[in-house]
């Protein structure tokens, strides 16, 4: 059944579609007000109409117009929207107009469509056209009535209202009773419009005959195709109840405040029976009532009094229609309608919605600029809809009212200047009429962008700087600043140098973002007192704009020159070697005091108190035979000359300046007490000599010092070469000599001529073949038996104890040997022999010719002779025994050695 209901409502909405969109593209609206109309129930994305067109925008103008739309009711907004490429207007949801807009004869939607560059506002409203897509519908499905059987032809009986949601033709249009032989069914159309059904008795009825009857009730709309639907009429007949209860009236009509608390009494309805008894016995009810209704209102049973049970909303419904019913004891019921009218009350406060606002706004717009769009809106009517609009603070806007009701633009009254103020704060303040009245607020922020219209300013016109001479490069100079009233780029003030006094621009730098002024090298009070530079601060805005500054820097002295002495010159002070003869002057021994001798003449190249000198005399033979003036420099005699001062005078006088800390320089001066030059040439000979003499002193200790360390070092280097000969080659290259044993196995030397074999001896392994720990190595071959070699015979023999072990292969002769010198312990006094023997008795090997025997053999310098071999027969017979006894497989065991 709903697959069919689809598929009707498919059938209907498609030849309403296309006239609706023929009057949609037709409809040209006057300006800043279009009107469009379509049917309910439009798919999303169903175009509506173009609407940029109808605003008279082109498809190139609508990037930069920016055309959209906005509506203060936000669940209005969700039905429509606006192609960005085209500016046509489309369905973006399923429109259900019965939803939106109730049982109202007419449903539209409305909104402002908005467009940028200028900023405007236009009007449009969209009709929603009805479909016939609901069915009638009974509130019950099953109606219940009990008739008596007495009632007379002609009674009616009221079985309410069918729902149908749809309006026009499409809504409830009649309805129809199954054909029976008792009763039909009537349309009754109440004042409202709703039409109801009662149910008329046509034959009197029979209980003996038929108790009871179902009758199917069908409602139908004048939709094309029609729509219907069915309610079961199931209807008992009863005994006779002659009088069916009769209401006082058949309409009742009540006011109520939408205020009105819960609870509050609507009005009191009243009906009679003529009957007596259960009969006349009345109940109250409200008959087929919707279930909003009934939620608002309640009867009571017994007295008939209808009451308020939930609060009122005028701006939902303005109105309420009440079936009430009253059921007399034997079943026979009578109906009133009571009308409820909802009076409204101004509960509603005027809503403020911001649709666009441009912020910021650049200082420098023209007076009249659209800044932004407000809607208002009232729900309450009358008088209490009315509303006023005002902007409430200090600002240059103003408000002015638009061609569209509820909508003003929000333009600028006067200049803007963002340095004076960055912003400003308005109240959009609405009020409507009501007594007593509401009123709505919404805060308006407008930010002011900068333009820059504003130049850097120095805080100071000329700077003065002062810095020490003798400064680090890189030293801050001092910092000059400027602002700038602007924001952003237009108030980053950078500085640079824009020139300045000849040969000042090396002498400084500027940072470009502090403004801090650095010295670029070190100042020089005597080459340089002051100079200025220029500084230019400019800002960062398009086109930049800029100032000027003048830094005067003074360059202070510093006490960084000693004073320089002109007279004597100088070299001839003490530690100084001169590079000619020294100055002397020459005093008559019959001089008195305050005698001029000489005057010590100075410069310092400093400045002030730093070149201020002072003199004074700090070493003299005779302190009291000479003064120096403290401020002339002039060398006096403090006394008379006598006999007993001598001849040679040596003065050193201090110069000083008074900086801080002091510096000085010395001036020496050789006095001659001579009468003549003649008698003082003798005293000025000895000086000199004596000078001479003190070199070449010098001269000759540091060479005697020089001769001693080469001999010294010639001694140890001879030292070294005569131990080194006296101890001989080194034990590994003796064994790498002419004597080759067998690769088989190592073994001992063949002949024993070395006197301290039994506590020094080479161990000679063949390379390639390991030794194994703690075995002894079979000799080699030829090696003679210790029988011989203690009986001093030739080592040509060998000695079965000497023999290799059973299985041992014979030695080769020619196997290159490894010798490694090995210690014997075989007693306490044998190491202390060997310790005492040193290294080069115990690394000493004998090597023998195999040629000769020990005996006759040849001995080689450095050797011992060969008798020594007897004194240790003892030793060599005891290394078997020593090294302990031999293994299970007869390879005997090697005895440890230091």
């Amino acid at each position: 059944m709903a697959g069919g209901r689809r598929q009707s409502r498919r059938r209907a909405a498609g030849p309403v579609l296309l006239p609706a969109l023929l009057l949609g593209l037709c409809c040209r609206a006057a300006p800043e007000r279009i009107r469009y109309a379509i049917p309910e129930e439009l798919g999303r994305g169903s175009l509506v109409g173009p609407l940029a067109r109808d605003l008279g925008l082109s498809p190139a103008e609508l990037p930069a117009r920016k055309l959209r739309v906005a509506t203060a009711a936000e669940r209005q907004l969700k039905y429509f929207s606006v192609s960005a490429e085209s500016g046509e207007l489309y369905v973006s949801e399923r429109l259900d107009r019965e939803e939106m807009c109730g049982e109202a004869a007419s449903c539209s939607v409305s909104f402002e469509a908005l467009v940028q560059n200028p900023l405007n506002v236009f009007h449009v409203e969209v009709d929603i056209q009805d479909v016939n897509d609901n069915s009638p519908r009974f509130l019950r499905d099953t109606f219940q009535l009990e008739i008596n059987e007495l009632t007379s032809p002609g009674a009616r009986f009221s079985l309410g209202v069918a729902e149908d949601p749809d309006v026009g033709s499409n809504a409830l249009q009649g309805y129809e009773l199954e054909k029976n032989g008792y009763f039909a069914v009537e349309v009754k159309q109440s004042q409202d419009g709703s039409k109801f059904a009662e149910l008329v008795l046509r034959r009197a009825l029979d209980r003996e005959s038929e108790q009871s009857l179902r009758l199917v009730l069908t409602a139908l709309d004048g939709g094309d195709p029609p729509r219907s639907g069915t309610a079961q009429l199931c209807i008992n007949v009863t005994d006779a109840n002659d009088n069916a209860p009769v209401f006082a009236q058949d309409r009742y009509r009540a006011s109520l405040r939408e205020d009105a608390p819960p609870g509050s009494t609507v009005l009191h309805v009243s009906a009679s029976d003529a009957d007596a008894g259960s009969n006349a016995r009345i109940t109250y009810g409200f008959g087929e009532t919707p279930a909003k209704v009934l939620q608002k209102f309640v009867v009571d049973a017994e007295s008939g009094t209808v009451t308020l049970q939930e609060a009122l909303d005028f701006e939902d419904t303005r109105g309420y229609t009440l079936l009430v019913e009253a059921r007399d004891g034997g079943g026979l019921v009578a109906h009133c309608e009571v009308e409820v009218e909802v009076l409204d009350v101004n509960d509603n406060a005027p809503e403020i919605t911001l649709l666009s606002v441009s912020s910021p706004v650049p200082e420098d717009a023209p007076v009249g600029t659209v800044v932004a769009l407000v809607n208002v809106m009232d729900r309450d009517s009358g008088e209490n809809g009315q509303v006023s609009c005002e902007l409430s603070g200090e600002a240059p806007l103003s408000l002015v009212a638009s061609s569209s009701g509820g909508s003003y633009k929000v333009v600028t009254a006067s200049a803007l200047d963002r340095e004076q103020a960055g912003e400003h704060r308005v109240t959009v303040v609405a009020r409507d009429r009501g007594s007593p009245a509401l009123s709505g607020r919404a805060a308006l922020v407008l930010e002011v962008s900068d333009v820059n219209d504003n130049a850097p300013v120095f805080e100071e016109a000329a700077y003065s700087a002062y810095v020490a001479e003798n400064n680090a490069a890189g030293a801050p100079v001092l910092r000059v600043r400027a602002r700038d009233a602007d924001a952003g780029a237009n108030g980053r003030v950078s500085y640079w140098l824009a020139g300045g006094s000849a040969g000042a621009a090396p002498y400084v730098s500027v940072e470009a973002r502090s403004g801090a002024v650095y010295a670029q090298r070190s100042f020089d009070y005597e080459q340089c007192r002051e100079f200025a530079v220029a500084v230019r601060a400019q800002d960062g805005g398009a086109p930049a704009r800029s100032s000027t500054a003048t830094v005067r820097v003074f360059v202070l002295d510093r006490n960084d020159n000693a004073p320089r002495v002109l007279w004597p010159a100088a070299g001839a002070g003490p530690g100084a070697v001169a590079a000619g003869p020294a100055p002397f002057e020459v005093v008559p021994r019959s001089a008195e005091a305050g005698y001029l001798v000489a005057k010590v003449v100075a410069v310092d190249a400093d400045a002030g108190r730093n070149a201020w000198l002072s003199y004074e005399l700090v070493q003299a033979p005779e302190p009291a035979l000479f003064r120096v003036g403290p401020h002339s420099g002039e060398v006096r005699t403090a006394r008379a000359v006598s006999e007993r001062d001598a001849a040679k005078q040596r003065l050193v006088a201090v110069v000083k300046d008074h900086g801080q800390p002091a510096l000085s320089a010395t001036a020496t001066l050789h006095v001659v007490l001579a009468e003549s030059l003649q008698e003082a040439l003798p005293e000025l000979s000895e000086r000199a000599a004596g000078a001479d003499s003190a070199a070449e002193l010098q001269f000759y200790l540091v060479l005697a010092l020089a001769l001693l360390s080469a001999l010294f070092l010639l001694s140890v280097a001879l030292a070294v070469l005569a131990r080194l000969r006296r101890a001989g080659p080194p034990a590994v290259l003796r064994c790498l000599g002419a004597q080759r044993f067998s690769a088989a196995g190592a073994a001992f030397p063949a002949d024993f001529c070395e006197g301290t074999l039994p506590y020094s001896y080479n161990l000679c392994a063949a390379p390639g073949r390991a030794v194994a720990e703690g075995a002894w190595l079979p000799p080699p071959l030829p090696s003679l038996p210790a029988e011989e070699l203690l009986g001093g015979e030739r080592c040509g023999k060998r000695s079965p104890s000497s023999s290799a072990g059973a299985g041992e292969p014979p030695a080769e002769p020619d196997a290159p040997q490894v010798c490694e010198p090995a210690r014997s312990r075989s007693s306490p006094s044998a190491g202390r022999s060997r310790r005492a023997s040193g290294p080069g008795s115990s690394a000493a090997a004998v090597r023998g010719e195999r040629s000769s025997g020990c005996p006759g053999g040849k001995e080689r310098a450095g050797d011992a002779p060969c008798s020594a071999s007897r004194q240790a027969a003892a030793a060599l017979r005891a290394l078997p025994a020593a090294a302990g006894s031999a293994s299970p497989g007869g390879v005997s065991r090697r005895p440890s050695f230091e």
